[in-house]
């Protein structure tokens, strides 16, 4: 099986959302958005990659695919959770109404419907897809509840005397919103209640997730129509820090967010636990199109949340770091994996990096991939943060397809793809800057 180390990409053709992220039995497991025909997106399966670190990865072949009627058009995204020693993995099937007469992978008009389901399996390795499926809540009738089309992406946790699920939705296709069920055995789902922002938050949730770091919740949602600018993907990953009572799944939603990543090309994120206890998190990165091998999308590096007076920092895993262990002259020798530098920016100063700009003006940090993102619309070049509080120290993580930007260790982040960084990476060496590549 093809083993990658650092940045998980696409085995070949499509992959987009990671699915079913957990440490399980001695392995880090990510499933994942995959459509194993072309490079581009289809008729969903789930790809599957191992990990022992988070470091290096395997991809295991096909876990999920089409195989009964209410997923028999794609399986779509979802989580996993561990019960009694087995792996439960819980996604949206969907099932087209009007098929697209020139395209059997897409549908007409929006015309299909959703529903969750579950598979399990002994190993976390192999799935019956043929008889091992349960539907567990079917397609929503009711309006009142949820949209039958629009309900998608379950995320599973243990609350303290039952299992739980959050989803994501929409009112009407005019605002997002999530909804939460309750069961006792993972069969039975009972839906309990809702919670939404309104118009100017999206108007669909994507990517629901509810977990708690540091004693406090986060809901984390991918709403879709929410930047209207028109200078960056309206779609965007975005953090709440939110109270949620359990019993009730009453939750309170403020008025602030944050962005899981400023670079604005991060989507669809899902967090876990690792095997440390630590929350951790894996999100796609949207690329506009396929590499000159012929694959399209990737994975950011693992990151480690933490919650600290009302900020989220996205802290890169401690085993990445420590993974980039072996200090470098030049970048032109480094691994094929790539290298990290790490290097303090002071105001006004600029750091070019094989044609990727970062740059500090005042109390915030930019870059600007103009020179290696070539040929594409020329809205999206450009990212920067908010006002930056601890500092301005840099750890750059850079691969031929993918640069990494964590300010003052996940304070925030800027990750974008990029095209052109060549195998042989060149930086514009700064005082100070040191250089490292993968190894001891």
């Amino acid at each position: 099986m093809k083993q990658q180390t650092l940045h998980l990409k696409a085995p070949d053709n499509w992959v987009n959302d990671p699915n079913g992220f957990i440490y399980y039995k001695g392995w880090y497991h990510l499933f994942y958005q995959y459509f194993p025909y072309g490079s581009r997106w289809g008729t969903m399966h789930w790809g599957h990659a191992v990990s022992r670190d988070l470091v290096t990865w395997e991809h295991r072949g096909i876990a999920l695919y089409p195989s009964v009627r209410e997923d028999q058009n794609g399986c779509f995204s979802g989580s996993a959770i561990e019960a009694d020693g087995r792996l439960y993995l819980v996604y949206t099937g969907v099932r087209y109404e009007v098929v697209n007469p020139e395209d059997p992978h897409t549908c007409l008009d929006e015309k299909f419907e959703s529903a969750q389901l579950m598979i399990s399996s002994d190993d976390g390795f192999g799935f019956d897809n043929e008889n091992g499926k349960t539907v567990i809540i079917p397609p929503i009738r009711n309006p009142e509840i949820g949209h039958r089309t629009h309900t998608r992406d379950p995320k599973i946790w243990r609350g303290k005397d039952a299992w739980y699920l959050i989803l994501g939705s929409t009112v009407d296709e005019k605002y997002g919103e999530v909804l939460f069920y309750r069961s006792r055995d993972l069969y039975t789902w009972e839906y309990v209640n809702k919670a939404w922002k309104g118009e100017d938050y999206g108007w669909m949730w994507e990517c629901p997730d509810y977990f708690e770091i540091n004693g406090g919740g986060i809901l984390m949602v991918s709403p879709m129509g929410l930047l209207q600018n028109g200078e960056k993907e309206k779609n965007q990953s975005i953090c709440f820090a939110v109270q949620f009572e359990e019993n009730s799944c009453r939750m309170e939603i403020p008025d602030q967010y944050q962005f899981a990543d400023y670079g604005m090309d991060l989507y669809a994120p899902q967090t876990t636990v690792d095997a440390q206890g630590r929350r951790i998190m894996e999100a796609w990165i949207r690329m506009p199109q396929p590499t000159a091998d012929g694959w399209i999308g990737m994975f950011s590096s693992p990151r480690v949340l933490e919650l600290k007076d009302g900020h989220i920092y996205f802290h890169m895993h401690p085993n990445l770091r420590a993974a980039y262990g072996k200090e470098i002259p030049a970048a032109s020798i480094a691994a094929a994996e790539g290298c990290m530098a790490v290097f303090e920016l002071y105001d006004g100063e600029q750091a070019n990096i094989g044609g990727f700009i970062i740059c500090r003006k005042g109390n915030r940090i930019y870059t600007d991939r103009t020179a290696v993102y070539p040929g594409f619309d020329g809205a999206h070049l450009k990212s920067e943060t908010p006002e930056i509080k601890d500092g301005f120290h840099l750890e750059v993580l850079v691969d031929q397809s993918l640069v990494e930007v964590y300010v003052n260790d996940g304070e925030y982040v800027i990750s974008n793809a990029v095209y052109g960084l060549g195998s042989a990476i060149d930086f514009d060496r700064r005082d100070g800057m040191k250089l490292y590549t993968a190894g001891k």
